[in-house]
């Protein structure tokens, strides 16, 4: 038999240890004949048993007292320098003083940023009307300033013919 020694075969273990009957006929006669396997799963097995025995210490009933006097001394000692200050600010310090005064910055830069993609872009000179034109002379106006791009649209059209007549 070969050992188990991958960190996928660890794995193969600690799920034989919480679920038995769902290993595999090949893992549990692997494990059963190789003694690194089997003692590894009963070193698991035992750990588990003292886990499931440990109780926990309960708190002394005057912990969140001493804990608030402590957090109340914090709060009032006077931080040394100015990153300090801030650091106790943030940490102590009401957390809902800040939400104006974000709303407010996100506010003037959206209106900031809107302002100058408006006046970039050029959206309120394009929507000014420009006199009494019809859509078909703006169309036409505009096929007459490409006129450099008809030309090349004309001459790949005129190549692709003669590709295809010639084929």
């Amino acid at each position: 038999m070969t050992k188990m020694t991958t960190k996928c075969d660890e794995l193969v273990l600690a799920e034989m240890l919480f679920e038995p009957e769902a290993a595999s006929e090949q893992v549990k006669t692997h494990v059963a004949a190789c003694e690194g396997c089997s003692k590894q799963l009963a070193e698991l097995k035992a750990t588990m048993n003292l886990l499931d025995d440990w109780k926990a210490a309960e708190p002394s009933p005057y912990f969140m007292t001493r804990m608030n006097a402590r957090l109340d001394e914090e709060r009032n000692a006077a931080p040394a320098g100015f990153f300090e200050r801030m650091r106790a600010r943030f940490a102590y310090g009401p957390q809902h003083t800040f939400r104006p005064v974000a709303a407010m910055a996100l506010t003037v830069m959206l209106l900031v940023g809107g302002g100058a993609y408006v006046s970039y872009s050029g959206v309120l000179d394009s929507a000014a009307p420009q006199g009494h034109t019809t859509a078909v002379v703006h169309d036409l106006q505009n096929l007459d300033s490409n006129a450099q791009l008809l030309d090349q649209l004309e001459a790949m059209s005129n190549t692709q013919d003669n590709n295809n007549s010639g084929d």
